[in-house]
């Protein structure tokens, strides 16, 4: 007799002897394997960091269906992005590669022709596969890629509203083009986070229904400038604000770098952000906040279709920030840092019969095992380019091996559009964390994260301190070796640069005190 057969007599037996309610049914995990591969949905916020939700202890912010996919199922506190850039990270995100393989480095290159996204392997598999939203590596680049049947996107960073109505100031990469359906050109119409969770749901409902799905969603939102839905626009105007901004004296005296204290006069600074004389980072919080209340909308409508179209109960549905954003952090605006508010990010996974609802799941996750963990979820063949790995099991609860990760590369490369972030690498997990800085004379940097969770005192000198940050020197170059992270990308000189200082804001740091000495031996 077929097992599947076997089974099904099992279960029947065990509900006339024993009946059960709705919720103890989904603590037969089998029955989630006897429903066939499961349907992955896949959100992407852009820019979206890790403490800017309710169920993370936010004091205001209101994202209901976010949080409500913690209480459905996991929600992973210690998940980090390994280069904190849109491209960069999308790109590690398809491929589940560090940046130097993949070497999409900057938001001015395409992904190599060569390199195989996750979603061709769910192709193979027998999932249908669709696209919505930002795709962002190659500048203009817009056309339909391989891994998905169905493609709606746009060019570079498109634009929240068709008329640019909202906004201040207009990004690079802005285009009001529409978007890329399936080859032509289909004008926008209306708020974009609201019109990509439309052309979303259309595709659900259009879609093979014989077949598995792999639906990506990926939200422009809530990229600078941030532009909230006028539905959305001032909720958060009264709000007293959950940001610090440290002085200049408070930054040179934690021993900070001399690059981070001389970026806080530069386009991605506190005192001349987006070299905007009148910056001010609270008014972009308040925008910032009121633009992701759209996104936990779109979450909410994407969900609600899943629950009425009888879906969910075989559907993996994962909500993720492509990277942080810093309000002030270090005296910082944007992301590219290592910093915990820029590498850091949300990540929320729900599948009911396979992950335990209302689970917190501490261990570290990168964004190189989204593609290798997926595709075990749906039990498809990762490619052995990836250099990330799969906690399917782990989450699941259903791993006998102890399969974690211990550490994180942590990579990001010098830009010239951006001359005022160097090329870093970092070791991140646990409570320690490591910041090499290339190509600069400057400090180095080490954090104690349990003790200092903002990053304000760096004890990269520290005499106590001095044989575990050799250590993780070690751990930077195996984890570099180990995935062949020897050689630096070098790309040509593509976009605009943005090099400027405001002459009546802060001024250029001097030199650490302990570089001063009359000899080598002091």
């Amino acid at each position: 007799m077929p097992q599947r057969l076997v089974r099904l007599r099992f279960v029947c037996l065990a509900l006339f002897l024993f009946p059960i309610g709705p919720l103890s049914w989904r603590l037969f995990p089998q029955d989630a394997v006897a429903a066939g591969p499961p349907n992955i949905v896949f959100v992407l916020c852009d820019d979206h960091r890790y403490d800017c939700l309710g169920v993370a202890g936010h004091p205001f912010i209101e994202t209901p269906h976010i949080d409500a996919i913690a209480s459905a199922g996991a929600m992973f506190t210690n998940a980090y992005v390994t280069t904190s850039l849109c491209s960069p990270s999308r790109a590690s995100i398809l491929t589940g590669q560090y940046a130097h393989n993949h070497r999409v480095v900057d938001n001015y290159h395409p992904v190599d022709s060569s390199l195989v996204f996750f979603p061709q392997q769910l192709q193979k598999a027998g999932y249908q596969t669709a696209f919505i939203g930002k795709w962002h590596m190659g500048g203009d680049i817009d056309d339909p890629q391989r891994g998905f049947d169905h493609w709606v996107a746009f060019k570079g960073q498109g634009t929240y509203w068709p008329d640019g109505h909202g906004t201040t100031r207009e990004v690079p990469q802005t285009t009001y083009d529409g978007f890329n359906v399936n080859g032509k050109r289909v004008a926008q119409k209306g708020y974009i986070t609201d019109e990509l969770t439309d052309y979303a749901i259309d595709w659900l409902e259009q879609r093979q229904s014989e077949q598995p799905f792999f639906l990506y969603v990926s939200h422009k939102g809530v990229h600078a400038d941030f532009v909230p839905a006028d539905r959305h626009r001032g909720r958060y105007d009264d709000e007293a604000l959950p940001i610090r901004i440290p002085t200049p004296e408070q930054m040179a005296s934690g021993k900070l770098p001399m690059w981070v204290r001389n970026q806080r006069n530069s386009r991605h600074g506190v005192d001349f952000g987006y070299n905007m004389a009148d910056f001010s980072p609270t008014i972009y919080y308040r925008r910032y906040c009121e633009s992701i209340l759209a996104v936990d909308d779109s979450v909410g409508r994407l969900d609600q279709y899943l629950q009425q179209s009888d879906l969910a109960d075989n559907t993996v549905f994962v909500y993720m920030g492509d990277n942080g954003f810093q309000f002030g952090d270090h005296g910082l605006i944007d992301k590219r840092v290592a910093y915990e508010a820029s590498a850091k990010v949300p990540l929320l996974m729900k599948a009911p019969g396979r992950i335990p609802p209302g689970q917190t799941y501490t261990d570290l996750i990168g964004n190189i095992d989204i593609a290798p963990t997926l595709l075990e979820a749906a039990g498809a063949e990762s490619p052995p380019t990836i250099d990330g790995i799969s906690l399917w099991k782990s989450i699941c609860g259903t791993s006998t091996d102890d399969v974690t990760r211990k550490h994180l590369l942590y990579e990001y490369y010098w830009e010239r559009n951006y001359p005022h972030t160097p090329t870093l690498h970092a070791v991140i997990g646990g409570r320690w964390k490591y910041i090499r800085c290339h190509g600069l004379w400057d400090r180095d940097e080490f954090y104690d994260l349990q003790n200092d969770p903002e990053e304000m005192n760096n004890l990269i000198d520290d005499p106590s301190h001095q044989t575990r940050i050799k250590a993780m020197n070690q751990t930077l170059w195996s984890l570099l070796k180990e995935s062949e992270g020897n050689e630096i990308p070098l790309l040509e000189d593509r976009g605009p640069n943005f090099p400027w200082r405001h002459p009546d804001h802060s001024p250029q740091a001097e030199f650490p005190d302990e570089y001063f000495r009359e000899s080598e031996k002091g």
